[in-house]
């Protein structure tokens, strides 16, 4: 019997740049109308996720490098899915973000994004805000001037985030050895961000960007930076946040809507050194040799599922207030080098 569910925001995704790197998965993944997702806890428990256009709400792409999907985006429009797109671009020193665009290319990327979509529905992300001696307050303002000045007009929407410091992240951190790292601040005072946050929302409104705060437990309203809400049906059109519900998987300040998220950690090769969804961007270079294919039913590995699940739940959705169908992984057995 097959499970009827609400359809979905997918979040394509917060764990790792598929529109960089997974493309051609991704686009054959809508094509067969379904993904595998298995639990980032417990990877041999998976979820079915439905693509059926039927069953997507719509799509909200996560991306430093969106360019290889630029050229499929009519494919989607043919499938007459609603998305938009938040683009990050903070452009540190190669130390710290080693595999991601220049800074020219990035805004090049930007610009074409916008003029493809309208600039409601590309969002610049400055995130996450980094401090230490050298990646200071002049330093960030300088970068969001910049680049808030080569984006006026293409864009309307700038989200931030503070740095927010796990043990792998302090520890990758720490591992780069950079020099402009030193005096990390892993913990910045409330007065500090505040400052700094008025001041960014200052210099990015003169361009035409109202700035939000995505996940900050700190009220910065008062600074005219918003509460955030990167996946927004509102972007998608599609009415308003509490018919869709908050995403309760997420921090408490969070101002997400709930969405199925297809991606899995571990996979993300920009190598960026303070990325929450990677332990180490060896470990995200090799998963992506050995366990991705890109006519695979999951993004990593081999994925199948029993055939008595195969026949039925291909056009479910599901959501976060329903039990995951139980499927089954292949251990996460190497696939042969070489195959994409």
């Amino acid at each position: 019997m097959a499970i009827k569910t609400k359809p979905n925001i997918i979040s394509v995704s917060r764990r790792t740049d598929i529109p960089a790197f997974y493309t051609s998965w991704f686009m054959q993944r809508i094509e067969a109308g379904h993904v595998l997702v298995p639990n980032p806890i417990n990877p041999r428990q998976i979820s079915r996720v439905s693509l059926l256009p039927s069953d997507v709400v719509g799509i909200v792409f996560w991306s430093k490098n969106p360019r290889p999907l630029i050229a499929r985006l009519s494919e989607l429009d043919c499938f007459g899915f609603r998305y938009y797109f938040q683009f990050t671009i903070t452009s540190y020193p190669p130390d710290l973000e080693p595999n991601s665009p220049s800074w020219e290319d990035a805004v090049d990327t930007f610009l074409c994004l916008s003029r493809r979509l309208g600039p409601e529905r590309v969002v610049w992300r400055y995130d996450p805000i980094i401090l230490s001696e050298a990646l200071c307050r002049p330093y960030h303002l300088d970068r969001i001037e910049r680049t808030a000045q080569a984006l006026q007009g293409a864009g309307n929407r700038l989200v931030i985030s503070f740095l927010d410091v796990y043990r792998k992240t302090e520890r990758n951190l720490r591992a780069t050895g950079s020099p402009l790292l030193q005096g990390l601040v892993t913990d910045p005072p409330a007065d500090q961000m505040r400052t700094l946050a008025c001041e960014i929302a200052s210099c990015a409104g003169a361009y035409g960007f109202q700035v939000e705060a995505c996940a900050e437990s700190l009220d910065l309203t008062a600074c005219s930076v918003a509460r955030g809400r990167c996946i927004d049906p509102g972007l998608l059109g599609v009415g308003s946040h509490n018919a869709i519900g908050k995403d309760t998987g997420q921090r408490q300040a969070c101002g997400c809507a709930r969405s199925r998220d297809i991606g899995m950690y571990d996979s993300c090769l920009h190598g960026c050194t303070f990325c929450y969804a990677n332990s180490s961007g060896e470990k995200a270079m090799q998963n992506r040799r050995r366990l991705h294919r890109s006519d695979a039913e999951c993004l990593l590995s081999r994925a199948t599922t029993p055939p008595e699940a195969q026949v039925h739940s291909a056009s479910a959705a599901m959501s976060h207030d329903t039990a995951p169908e139980q499927l089954s992984l292949e251990g996460f057995a190497p696939i042969p080098e070489g195959t994409e």
